[in-house]
């Protein structure tokens, strides 16, 4: 018997020119019957991506295996689309380029799906409809070692900081939390400087599909940072993956990173607090 999901929506989705989705490291078949397959998405700008966004997924894999009865069958980072309009925001073609080359040469199992990068900004809930339609409508799910078929159940891997933004009032569209929170559910990984206790006391309703992972060696790097540093003519050895440094130096990304957001001239400063990276591009207006 198939693993039961709410009722999914019967969607169309109009796809990039040339887009295909990326499967390669898709696991098809459980390693254990009795647990319940899941995707890890992690939608954000990727401005360069960094290790952080990399161990996030890391950090996840470990909390789902000590502490879940999910099997992880796949993780995929999805670069917003450059209609987010984010001040700093590289285009689309090489935030896209430096995270695969990011999770080609470090990981055995992250993937990039560039759907969402190359078109209209889309919302987070949207998007993880596409993921949904594509894993379990058009490959048609996994399976069991018996060859019993299982949908997988696709999930949010965020910062802590976007668990903050869904519990203020206005900034996410309440059939959106509904959607991400009642239906897929979400992973979010403990931040420096963010709570959780207090954001995830407002989303209570949720609170069964809400796993707070806990940060055990505290990094805070982030994009915003990786950037500055760059604009200031400083090293991002060794905060990235060295394949993405290559490609920063190789095409002179960076160095003019175009109009400057306020919280970026606060650090440039050295003051003010730090900007969220890992959940940006996630966020969802109450419009459509």
């Amino acid at each position: 018997m198939d693993t039961q999901l709410p009722v999914r929506m019967t969607k169309t989705f109009n796809n990039p020119p040339s887009y295909s989705f990326s499967s390669h490291r898709l696991r098809k078949t459980l390693r254990d019957s009795s647990k319940q397959p899941i995707v890890l998405v992690a939608c954000g700008s990727f401005s360069p991506v960094t290790y952080l966004h990399l161990r996030m997924f890391e950090m996840a894999k470990d909390y789902v295996r000590q502490n879940t009865d999910f099997e992880i069958v796949g993780g995929y980072l999805s670069p917003v689309s450059d209609k987010y309009n984010k001040a700093g925001l590289l285009n689309a073609h090489h935030r896209v380029n430096m995270c695969t080359l990011a999770a080609e040469q470090t990981s055995s199992w992250l993937m990039i799906d560039s759907w969402e990068a190359f078109q209209n900004y889309q919302r987070t809930a949207v998007v993880l409809d596409h993921f949904d339609y594509e894993i379990n409508t058009v490959l048609g799910g996994v399976y069991t070692q018996d060859g019993e078929h299982r949908n997988v159940r696709v999930m949010l891997l965020a910062g802590s900081d976007l668990i903050s933004t869904m519990s203020e009032p206005g900034v996410w569209a309440l059939d959106d939390l509904n959607h991400i929170l009642g239906r897929y559910g979400t992973f979010i990984i403990e931040r420096a400087g963010s709570s959780m206790d207090q954001a995830t006391d407002s989303l209570a309703r949720w609170r069964n599909n809400i796993y707070l992972v806990p940060q055990l060696i505290q990094n805070d790097v982030s994009s915003t940072k990786v950037r500055l540093f760059l604009r200031r003519g400083l090293s991002v050895r060794y905060l990235l993956p060295a394949a993405v440094v290559d490609y920063i130096e190789e095409n002179n990304l960076y160095l003019d990173d175009g109009p400057v957001s306020e919280k970026e001239k606060e650090k440039d400063s050295g003051s003010g607090k730090r900007e969220s990276d890992v959940g940006s591009g996630i966020k969802t207006p109450l419009q459509s």
